[in-house]
């Protein structure tokens, strides 16, 4: 079991920095390693539109390793099937990121492989993953419409070529994903979740929390990344087969997560998508903060898959301290509605049991 660092708020350059310090990073490094940062381009999309890593996240990474004394660093990546790798990593901002700080840029898609033993079958696998003395995951936890979410285990299917992409989606995905874990270990996962999709891998309906993690467990972190997302990680079975082959553990215990700061931090929250307003139509929002606001949303997502239609009046934020409230009030600043889900912020089960 390893601990989790976890802070809140919109600077994903700064808040990866604190991440890294809080948990001195810099001493679990070997001297003269080859570091390769795998972030989440699957493709040509913005950060803030739920589906890749926000550039500050390498940005900051990269600041400090290199602060520390680390100059040996590169990023990897391919997009998914279909995508140009290089097109995604200019959209995103990453090439001005890479120029800034002097680190080459490696598209996997043109990578050479090796074919490596694993729980599941013999899979190909991008040299430059294999041959890094220190792999640092930066994925984007989000959902997803095949495997319910995607986090630090998913994201490393960037690190296998096209024609093994394929070849994951046609075993079913789970036992590839998991296999893949137990093999292609990274040393250290920071998870940008500033607004990951509530619903899809490619984005299009974000939802902020401005929140980020650091750990250094895979399955762990995707096991907590069900947590925060309303799920249980057997809705997600590549994690529990991972364990089983030695990727990780599942274990996530609150003692163990370290937080450096409040919510608080996070205030604010982009103009919603089609589909969260439309989740969101009853409910009103005075000074919330976005991880609140982001499990409500999670919720009432789950809720409507339920079958379950929401008449009452729902209220959030800040705003509503010390208030007497009709309806449902979400979070501890609600305490005084009739019905109150309490929690700093709540999880989106604890709001989902309440609504049913």
């Amino acid at each position: 079991m390893t601990k989790i660092y976890e802070i809140y708020g919109r600077d994903a350059h700064e808040m990866t920095k604190a991440l890294m310090t809080a948990a001195d990073i810099k001493s679990e490094i070997p001297d003269g390693a080859r570091i390769a940062l795998k972030p989440n381009l699957i493709l040509a999309a913005t950060p803030e539109e739920g589906a890749t890593t926000h550039p500050g996240v390498l940005s900051g990474c990269i600041e400090y390793l290199q602060e520390a004394g680390f100059w040996d660093i590169s990023v990897i990546e391919s997009s998914w099937y279909g995508e140009k790798t290089e097109r995604s990593m200019k959209v995103c901002g990453y090439d001005q990121v890479c120029d800034r700080y002097a680190v080459p840029f490696y598209d996997l898609k043109k990578d050479s492989v090796r074919t490596t033993d694993t729980p599941f079958r013999p899979m190909d696998i991008c040299a430059k993953a294999l041959d890094a003395d220190y792999l640092i995951d930066l994925p984007v936890l989000k959902g997803h419409c095949q495997t319910a979410m995607t986090c630090a285990l998913k994201n490393l299917k960037g690190c296998i070529p096209d024609r093994e992409k394929r070849k994951f989606h046609s075993d079913g995905l789970f036992e590839p994903i998991a296999a893949l874990g137990a093999v292609l270990k990274p040393s250290l996962i920071i998870v940008d979740s500033i607004c990951g999709d509530l619903n899809f891998e490619e984005g299009g309906n974000p939802v902020p929390t401005n929140r980020m993690m650091l750990g250094t467990d895979p399955v762990q972190m995707d096991a907590y990344g069900c947590q925060l997302m309303g799920l249980d990680p057997d809705d997600v079975p590549y994690i529990a087969l991972a364990e089983a082959w030695g990727a990780g553990s599942s274990n996530v215990v609150n003692e163990e997560i370290v937080r450096l700061n409040e919510p608080e931090r996070a205030k604010g929250y982009p103009n919603a998508s089609g589909l969260v307003r439309e989740l969101t139509r009853n409910v009103h929002a005075d000074s919330a903060c976005s991880p609140c606001y982001a499990a409500l949303v999670r919720a009432l997502y789950m809720a409507r898959r339920e079958g379950i239609r929401i008449t009452d009046r729902i209220s959030i934020g800040q705003g509503y301290r010390g208030k007497s409230i009709k309806g449902i009030g979400i979070g501890n600043c609600c305490r005084q509605a009739e019905r109150c889900v309490p929690g700093c912020p709540p999880t989106p089960r604890e709001i989902l049991d309440l609504l049913r």
